[in-house]
């Protein structure tokens, strides 16, 4: 060789530059294959919308909107049940975003002095 170092192509995408992002209107991870949101998606969504939850709802929800689209124009008996879509899209975050868990304050409550 020469002195030259070999520089990679600028306009080559290697694995480790797709991200986990849907691949439309199949919605699978474009990286991993796997139905989107996929675990790693999910993770870079939290961290992503960590300060606005509703914000991250949003979005999901916009989501969950056009894979339903999608998903049913490639094949309206596969689409799946709309349990299913919702919890893909929407139950995950409902289940570890801390914005929406209920708290009860049972040591909260005063109790009457006894007599």
């Amino acid at each position: 060789m020469t002195g030259q170092q070999r520089r990679p192509s600028a306009h080559r995408i290697g694995p480790a530059a797709v991200a986990h992002l849907p691949l439309r209107p199949l919605w699978l991870c474009r990286r991993c294959g796997q139905p989107w949101p996929c675990g790693a998606a999910k993770l870079a969504l939290v961290v992503e919308y960590q300060d606005a939850p509703v914000s991250l709802f949003l979005y999901l929800a916009g989501c969950l909107h056009d894979a339903i689209d999608d998903l049913h124009r490639l094949n309206p008996s596969v689409t799946g049940s709309a349990a299913d879509m919702f919890d893909r899209f929407l139950g995950w975050p409902a289940r570890h975003t801390h914005a929406y868990r209920v708290t009860t304050f049972e040591g909260a409550r005063t109790e009457e002095p006894s007599p």
